[in-house]
Protein backbone atom coordinates (compact mmCIF):
# COMPACT_ATOMS: atom_id res chain seq x y z
CA UNK A 1 0.00 0.00 0.00
CA UNK A 2 1.26 3.25 -0.79
CA UNK A 3 2.26 5.51 1.58
CA UNK A 4 0.60 9.35 1.84
CA UNK A 5 2.34 12.15 2.87
CA UNK A 6 -0.07 14.82 2.92
CA UNK A 7 2.40 17.53 3.36
CA UNK A 8 4.29 16.84 -0.07
CA UNK A 9 0.45 15.98 -1.60
CA UNK A 10 -0.66 19.51 -0.30
CA UNK A 11 2.25 21.33 -1.70
CA UNK A 12 1.76 19.44 -5.17
CA UNK A 13 -1.76 20.13 -5.44
CA UNK A 14 -1.39 23.65 -4.45
CA UNK A 15 1.01 24.37 -7.31
CA UNK A 16 -2.00 22.71 -10.00
CA UNK A 17 -4.79 24.48 -8.09
CA UNK A 18 -5.64 26.61 -5.58
CA UNK A 19 -6.84 24.38 -2.34
CA UNK A 20 -10.57 25.43 -0.56
CA UNK A 21 -9.16 27.44 2.62
CA UNK A 22 -10.76 24.91 4.54
CA UNK A 23 -11.66 21.29 3.69
CA UNK A 24 -15.55 20.88 4.32
CA UNK A 25 -14.90 17.47 6.11
CA UNK A 26 -18.24 17.94 7.54
CA UNK A 27 -20.15 17.47 4.46
CA UNK A 28 -17.75 15.16 3.27
CA UNK A 29 -17.92 12.71 5.60
CA UNK A 30 -21.60 13.62 6.01
CA UNK A 31 -21.82 12.40 2.09
CA UNK A 32 -20.50 9.19 2.76
CA UNK A 33 -22.50 8.07 5.40
CA UNK A 34 -25.48 9.56 3.39
CA UNK A 35 -24.37 7.18 0.83
CA UNK A 36 -23.41 4.16 2.88
CA UNK A 37 -27.38 4.22 4.37
CA UNK A 38 -29.18 5.37 1.34
CA UNK A 39 -27.88 2.65 -1.11
CA UNK A 40 -27.78 0.21 1.89
CA UNK A 41 -31.65 0.14 2.25
CA UNK A 42 -31.84 -1.27 -1.04
CA UNK A 43 -28.56 -3.43 -0.77
CA UNK A 44 -30.50 -5.91 1.91
CA UNK A 45 -33.33 -6.03 -0.49
CA UNK A 46 -31.17 -6.67 -3.28
CA UNK A 47 -28.71 -9.43 -1.51
CA UNK A 48 -31.95 -11.72 -1.29
CA UNK A 49 -31.88 -11.86 -5.60
CA UNK A 50 -28.01 -12.05 -5.99
CA UNK A 51 -27.67 -8.82 -7.10
CA UNK A 52 -25.59 -6.05 -6.05
CA UNK A 53 -25.39 -2.06 -6.79
CA UNK A 54 -24.54 -2.45 -10.33
CA UNK A 55 -27.62 -4.55 -10.84
CA UNK A 56 -29.50 -1.71 -9.17
CA UNK A 57 -28.11 0.76 -10.95
CA UNK A 58 -28.87 -0.67 -14.12
CA UNK A 59 -32.60 -1.66 -13.31
CA UNK A 60 -33.01 1.98 -11.96
CA UNK A 61 -32.05 3.79 -15.54
CA UNK A 62 -34.17 1.09 -17.63
CA UNK A 63 -37.20 1.23 -15.64
CA UNK A 64 -37.12 4.97 -15.46
CA UNK A 65 -36.05 5.45 -19.35
CA UNK A 66 -37.92 2.53 -21.02
CA UNK A 67 -35.90 2.07 -24.76
CA UNK A 68 -32.98 3.45 -23.34
CA UNK A 69 -29.96 2.04 -25.73
CA UNK A 70 -27.34 0.11 -24.50
CA UNK A 71 -24.39 2.75 -25.20
CA UNK A 72 -26.61 5.55 -23.92
CA UNK A 73 -26.66 3.63 -20.76
CA UNK A 74 -23.11 3.28 -20.79
CA UNK A 75 -22.53 6.90 -20.89
CA UNK A 76 -25.00 7.31 -18.21
CA UNK A 77 -23.36 4.43 -15.67
CA UNK A 78 -19.65 5.28 -17.42
CA UNK A 79 -18.49 2.02 -16.79
CA UNK A 80 -17.04 -0.64 -19.88
CA UNK A 81 -19.05 -2.50 -22.14
CA UNK A 82 -17.62 -5.79 -20.43
CA UNK A 83 -18.65 -4.64 -16.65
CA UNK A 84 -22.04 -4.07 -18.14
CA UNK A 85 -22.55 -7.19 -19.88
CA UNK A 86 -21.92 -9.31 -17.25
CA UNK A 87 -25.09 -7.35 -15.00
CA UNK A 88 -26.81 -7.15 -17.90
CA UNK A 89 -27.06 -10.80 -18.78
CA UNK A 90 -28.00 -11.83 -15.65
CA UNK A 91 -31.19 -9.78 -15.88
CA UNK A 92 -32.25 -10.41 -19.05
CA UNK A 93 -31.64 -14.48 -17.91
CA UNK A 94 -33.61 -13.52 -14.87
CA UNK A 95 -36.23 -11.93 -16.79
CA UNK A 96 -36.07 -8.57 -15.38
CA UNK A 97 -35.62 -6.50 -18.28
CA UNK A 98 -35.89 -7.20 -22.15
CA UNK A 99 -33.67 -6.63 -25.15
CA UNK A 100 -35.24 -5.13 -28.36
CA UNK A 101 -33.67 -4.41 -31.76
CA UNK A 102 -34.42 -0.44 -32.82
CA UNK A 103 -37.19 0.47 -35.09
CA UNK A 104 -35.04 2.58 -37.18
CA UNK A 105 -31.71 0.60 -36.64
CA UNK A 106 -31.86 -2.81 -36.09
CA UNK A 107 -28.70 -2.78 -34.43
CA UNK A 108 -29.50 -0.91 -31.53
CA UNK A 109 -30.33 -2.19 -28.21
CA UNK A 110 -33.22 -1.10 -26.59
CA UNK A 111 -33.65 -2.20 -22.98
CA UNK A 112 -37.01 -2.11 -21.04
CA UNK A 113 -38.24 -3.19 -17.40
CA UNK A 114 -40.53 -5.85 -17.33
CA UNK A 115 -42.95 -5.77 -15.24
CA UNK A 116 -40.60 -8.24 -12.34
CA UNK A 117 -38.14 -5.86 -13.41
CA UNK A 118 -40.19 -2.49 -12.38
CA UNK A 119 -41.89 -4.11 -9.15
CA UNK A 120 -38.20 -4.51 -7.60
CA UNK A 121 -37.31 -1.16 -8.95
CA UNK A 122 -40.39 0.44 -7.37
CA UNK A 123 -39.62 -1.25 -4.24
CA UNK A 124 -36.23 -0.38 -3.93
CA UNK A 125 -37.26 3.57 -4.62
CA UNK A 126 -40.09 3.47 -2.62
CA UNK A 127 -36.97 2.35 0.41
CA UNK A 128 -35.19 4.89 -0.54
CA UNK A 129 -37.81 7.42 -0.59
CA UNK A 130 -39.01 6.97 2.72
CA UNK A 131 -35.26 7.56 3.73
CA UNK A 132 -35.01 10.89 1.90
CA UNK A 133 -39.12 12.17 3.21
CA UNK A 134 -38.18 11.60 6.78
CA UNK A 135 -34.76 13.97 5.99
CA UNK A 136 -36.84 16.41 4.01
CA UNK A 137 -39.53 16.49 6.70
CA UNK A 138 -36.83 18.10 9.08
CA UNK A 139 -36.06 20.53 6.70
CA UNK A 140 -39.50 22.49 5.90
CA UNK A 141 -41.87 23.16 2.96
CA UNK A 142 -38.80 24.51 1.10
CA UNK A 143 -36.42 22.01 1.75
CA UNK A 144 -36.84 19.63 -1.31
CA UNK A 145 -35.67 22.46 -3.57
CA UNK A 146 -32.63 23.03 -1.41
CA UNK A 147 -31.33 19.84 -1.25
CA UNK A 148 -32.55 19.53 -5.26
CA UNK A 149 -30.37 22.69 -6.05
CA UNK A 150 -27.29 21.50 -3.41
CA UNK A 151 -27.31 18.36 -5.57
CA UNK A 152 -27.63 19.39 -8.90
CA UNK A 153 -24.39 21.43 -8.21
CA UNK A 154 -22.46 18.75 -7.08
CA UNK A 155 -22.80 17.23 -10.58
CA UNK A 156 -20.55 17.98 -13.64
CA UNK A 157 -22.51 20.00 -15.91
CA UNK A 158 -19.99 20.02 -18.77
CA UNK A 159 -20.79 17.03 -20.59
CA UNK A 160 -23.97 15.93 -19.67
CA UNK A 161 -25.20 12.34 -21.00
CA UNK A 162 -28.51 12.64 -22.58
CA UNK A 163 -30.46 10.73 -18.93
CA UNK A 164 -28.54 13.68 -17.37
CA UNK A 165 -30.45 16.15 -19.84
CA UNK A 166 -33.76 14.98 -19.54
CA UNK A 167 -33.39 15.56 -15.84
CA UNK A 168 -32.06 18.87 -15.91
CA UNK A 169 -34.55 19.61 -18.88
CA UNK A 170 -37.10 18.83 -16.19
CA UNK A 171 -35.81 21.35 -13.44
CA UNK A 172 -36.42 24.42 -13.11
CA UNK A 173 -34.23 27.34 -14.80
CA UNK A 174 -32.45 28.64 -11.05
CA UNK A 175 -31.83 24.83 -10.22
CA UNK A 176 -30.22 24.16 -13.67
CA UNK A 177 -27.43 26.73 -13.14
CA UNK A 178 -24.71 26.30 -10.31
CA UNK A 179 -25.00 28.57 -7.60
Amino acid sequence: MADINLKTLRTELSGSRSLPPEVRWDIVELLFFAYRDFVGDADHVLEEFGFGRAHHRVMHFVQRYPGLKVADLLEVLRITKQSLGRVLKQLLDEGYIIQRAGDSDRRQRLLFATAKGEALVVKLASLQTMRIDRALAQLGPEGAISVRKFLLGLIDHDDPDKVLEVILKGASPDMRTRS
